[in-house]
């Protein structure tokens, strides 16, 4: 019997390695998981149908002694990354039945090491969400209490891992997707600097924002997962040499920044805010001195976001109209209707909001008003940030300001639900690496997180960070 409760991937690895059991047993211990869990969660939209001939390839690895690390590890994946031959629809009915021609560089990159994907899982329609509802395909519920939201969008992926349904999973965000999730369900959710992973073959949200990370249950598994996809690839405008992958040359100081909104608590839930100053108490065992900084821009990277997002979305999204792929209507009278018809149809009402957002503020008359504004304000919070990291070597929040909330709550308060991003903005904005780590669960039984935010390309620093601190807590 494999205890999938406390296996990580360096235990997997030994026991595939000594033949205690095989690539396939171990799937099926997982497939077994989803088998009674899902129908209920809702964290895969899809099982493969090829996970014997993917277990069988990974199996020949360890046969001929060329097995890496994540030969034979059973991956969950979110619903906007190409998998070639396999369905992919971002959570939206626009793009239902839409088969992918081309794998993503990180799929290909976990193809070459063996790892196995067991399926497709849940996410906000287009990754527009902080708690998986607004997938045309369902909600997903958080394993830790089916009656909350698991967080968003990469919320199937973290629920995935949360229920023993995959061993770790691949999320992608824009705003916190993949640390906010890992927050609501008691994970560890990766945001590595913008570059290091190649975003081709990821369906776009916002091409200046979105990022490609691990979700796992420890530091660790985190870090083996980002290394075997980070690479540079020259055929994404995006990704960056290794050449240039180097921190700014500095001296650690062994100094956190703490902003003070965080330290007094302001607009954060009095339970994680009592275990998020706990926390920090952690940070002074391992050595750091931990001071209150008054940042004077931080607190307009959620507004700054919510211009430069839309606006890319609107970009982005305006190739999906029904005529070259996805889904179509059949019974317009004319090119306009056939256009309006399939996009008011296909989007769902948070996808709708967000791409009139965006062509709003781009639009004539507009974009000096809003659009510029906004990017002149990202690069002086860029610069804010840049400018504390010359003295302190982390900058540290909660991940989100409030616990898992309730299925259905904040869905019709838009503003409520973006507030769930706001700890998660100037990393996205700054390019910044950032990680999310589990702390004690509250009375009731909900999880509660620290987040930890680092210079661009300082990355090693917070997974180093991050199991010094799992150490501690645990």
């Amino acid at each position: 019997m494999i205890d999938l409760t406390t296996l990580t991937i360096t235990k997997a690895h030994d026991s595939l390695k000594k033949g205690e059991y095989s690539v396939m047993d171990l799937c099926n211990a997982y497939l077994a998981v989803i088998a009674e869990k899902n129908p209920d969660i809702n964290a895969y939209l899809e099982v493969y149908g090829d996970i014997a001939e993917q277990a069988q390839k990974a199996q020949e690895k360890f046969t001929n002694g060329t097995a890496a690390l994540m030969t034979g590890i059973p991956v969950a994946v979110k619903d906007n990354l190409l998998v070639k031959g396999k369905h992919v629809s971002a959570g939206s009915k626009i793009l239902e039945n839409y088969t992918a021609t081309y794998d993503a560089t990180v799929i290909t990159r976990l193809k070459k090491e063996g790892a196995v994907f067991l399926g497709r899982t849940n996410m906000d329609e287009f990754a527009m969400g902080s708690s998986t509802q607004t997938s045309a395909f369902g909600v997903t519920r958080n394993p830790l209490d089916r009656e909350r939201v698991p967080g968003g969008s990469s919320g199937g992926s973290a629920a995935a891992v949360a229920m023993n349904g995959a061993l770790v999973a691949l999320g992608s965000e824009t705003c916190g997707s993949i640390r906010q999730p890992a927050a609501f369900t008691g994970l560890v959710g990766f945001k590595p600097t913008y570059g290091s992973v190649s975003r081709s073959g990821l369906i776009a949200m916002g091409n200046s924002l979105d990022q490609i990370g691990p979700l796992a249950k420890t530091v660790a598994d985190a870090e083996i997962l980002h290394k075997a996809i980070s690479n540079y690839n020259t055929m994404d405008g995006t990704s960056v040499p290794e050449s240039l992958r180097t921190p700014a040359p500095r001296t650690p100081t062994m100094k956190i920044a703490v902003p003070s909104e965080c330290m007094k608590g302001e607009g954060i839930d009095s339970e994680l805010h009592a275990q998020f100053m706990k926390s920090l108490e952690t940070f002074k065992q391992l050595g750091y001195t931990v001071e209150e900084v008054p940042f004077s821009l931080l607190k307009y990277s959620l507004a700054v976001y919510y211009i430069i997002m839309p606006a890319e979305v609107s970009t982005n999204l305006e190739r999906l109209d029904g005529v070259r792929y996805g889904f179509s209507v059949k019974d317009a009278k004319n090119l306009f209707d056939h256009y309006s018809k399939t996009r008011g149809t296909g989007f769902g009402r948070e996808a709708r909001r967000r791409i009139l957002l965006g062509t709003y503020v781009l639009s004539h008359g507009y974009y000096d008003a809003y659009y510029r504004k906004a990017i002149a304000l990202r690069e002086a919070i860029t610069k804010e940030m840049d400018t504390a990291f010359e003295t302190y070597d982390f900058i540290v929040t909660p991940t989100a300001p409030m616990l898992p909330f309730k299925l259905g709550e904040k869905l019709t308060d838009p503003v409520a639900m973006y507030l769930a991003d706001v700890f998660s903005a100037p990393a996205n904005l700054a390019g910044a690496p950032s990680i999310s780590l589990p702390l004690a669960k509250t009375a009731s039984g909900l999880p509660t997180s620290v987040q930890i935010t680092a210079p661009r390309w300082a990355d090693d620093s917070l997974f180093s960070l991050g199991k010094a601190f799992e150490q501690v807590v645990q």
